[in-house]
């Protein structure tokens, strides 16, 4: 959540800019999913290489099952979130745009990252000022 918050609350920040610089900010997340799958590596490992519906729900049934996957989206999410916003700051979307589509993102990732590909499909990329031709 505190990475989430820089990117809602003080997107323009200096520490917010530097922290979320790193696609490391993803990895806590997923050190946990890596944490909780090795010792159920067989059963995962069974579940995902022959994927089948009633399989997969039993596996995610589970605590360590359940744990996982919400380690994997959490840091997926994460993941997705930084790249909107340092796609969002670069083409220079408002913050005050940008803060519904990240709590979005969040809340329902897939219905997030849906409306930013919108957004960024309707609205024109910020033309950098090294990138201008001189008149």
């Amino acid at each position: 959540m505190p990475f989430w918050a820089l990117m809602i609350l003080a997107p323009g920040w200096s520490v917010t800019r530097r922290v979320m610089a790193s696609p490391l900010v993803a990895a806590p997340p997923l050190l946990v999913y890596v944490v909780l799958l090795v010792p159920q590596l067989g059963a995962f490992w069974s579940a995902v290489s022959a994927p089948d519906l009633p399989v997969l729900a039993a596996l995610f049934g589970t605590p360590a099952g359940a744990a996982a996957a919400w380690a994997h989206f959490i840091g997926f999410e994460l993941f997705i979130g930084r790249w909107m916003y340092l796609d969002a700051r670069e083409r220079g979307v408002h913050p005050l745009i940008m803060a519904p589509v990240l709590v979005l993102t969040i809340l329902l990732s897939p219905l997030g990252l849906l409306s930013y590909l919108l957004l960024r499909a309707v609205l024109p990329a910020r033309v950098e000022r090294s990138s201008r031709v001189p008149t």
